[in-house]
């Protein structure tokens, strides 16, 4: 085990934060912020990349549960509670951003707060983030779950939150959970048929996302709404 103090003042994660950035940062080096200590013969930095090598990427211990979490040694229940609380906090953040302005004047932060909600989740997960006229956010609701599909996807359900909420437009999201976010021909279906129906009480559907791994396709800037 080589001692962190012993590293150059540029290659220690917290002070290469502090200089460059946190995107400048590897997976293992901003997870090694996070755990701040090793364990027994193990630097916490070697500690970081075990835990990324174990668990595969961020997103998949993220979404691990609190024994799965807590397997690891180095881990336990009160670093499980501290991740689980930066989580929210940083959803939290990114919702406050996109709720005080127009929603549509920052749609990179649009595909930021869905795939804050949906990056982790193991299954499908179908979400609604309701607009009023000035295109602000009045809520985001999950609606479905499980395999997402054109017959799983019911419009009615999305008619019925769009009157509960008053609003004016809509934008629908999904995540693969396989990691690729290319929109499958039954993604265009539900979108087709969502835009269709919404119509009709006049209800705009603006976007429809899809989230998978790092990168969020939207079907709106490909022409397919």
């Amino acid at each position: 085990m080589v001692n962190l103090e012993a590293w150059p003042l540029n290659e220690r994660p917290r002070e290469k934060l502090l200089q460059k950035g946190a995107s400048s940062l590897s997976d293992s080096e901003l997870l090694a912020i996070f755990l701040r200590t090793g364990t027994h013969g193990k630097n916490v930095m070697e500690l970081a990349r075990e835990i990324i090598i174990h668990f595969g990427s961020l997103k998949s211990l993220f979404s691990a549960t609190e024994k799965e979490f807590c397997s690891i040694k180095g881990l336990g229940t009160a670093k499980y509670v501290q991740l689980q609380a930066c989580l929210e906090m940083s959803q939290r953040h990114i919702e406050e951003q996109i709720t005080q302005q127009d929603a549509m004047q920052n749609p990179a932060q649009v595909k930021r707060y869905v795939q804050s909600r949906l990056l982790a989740k193991p299954n499908e997960v179908f979400a609604a983030i309701f607009l009023d006229n000035q295109h602000h956010v009045l809520a985001y609701e999950e609606l479905f779950f499980g395999t997402i599909n054109a017959s799983s996807v019911h419009p009615r359900v999305v008619i019925q939150r769009a009157l509960h909420h008053n609003a004016a437009a809509i934008i629908v999201a999904h995540n693969h959970p396989s990691g690729v976010s290319e929109p499958s021909l039954s993604d265009i279906d539900i979108t087709k048929t969502l835009k269709t129906a919404l119509a009709l009480i006049d209800v705009r559907l603006i976007d429809h996302l899809v989230v998978a791994s790092h990168q969020v396709t939207s079907l709106a800037e490909r022409g397919q709404i």
